[in-house]
């Protein structure tokens, strides 16, 4: 368990590093990344908060962060006027592409230490880790 703590933290950090030269925390860019993905629709806060990979205790704040930069908007939902969606804006989908590049290095420096196969039985693994999976034998 050590072993994968500290893959995942070195890993993690390089990622952190990208996200710092673009003024992001980690959170920031997992948010925007959850959004992009169901673009042009959008999410409520209780969805994001499922989805990250990090849940943070303070999502409210961090998405005020965003807003207040005008990477993310908040609009009332048209069916229930007591929730709010937040959508990617065009600036939050531009800086994800600038960061595009920076993101694919680390995942090139990835893929150079851990064989095709072995990346292939590390994802199985990790699956298995936590979706509760039980081998078949």
């Amino acid at each position: 368990m050590l072993n994968l703590f500290v893959a995942a933290a070195e890993v993690r950090r390089r990622v952190e590093q990208v996200c710092e030269k673009h003024d992001l925390q980690f959170s920031h860019h997992n948010v925007l990344r959850i959004l992009r993905g169901v673009h042009p629709e959008g999410h409520p806060r209780c969805e994001i908060i499922e989805r990250m990979l990090d849940p943070s205790p303070d999502v409210t704040r961090l998405i005020d962060k965003l807003v207040d930069r005008g990477l993310v908007r908040r609009t009332t939902s048209d069916e229930d006027r007591r929730m709010t969606i937040h959508t990617i804006t065009a600036d939050g989908l531009d800086l994800l592409e600038r960061m595009g590049p920076e993101i694919r290095e680390v995942q090139r420096w990835f893929d150079e230490r851990v064989a095709d196969r072995d990346l292939q039985h590390l994802s199985r693994i990790c699956e298995g880790i936590y979706t509760g999976f039980q081998d078949d034998g």
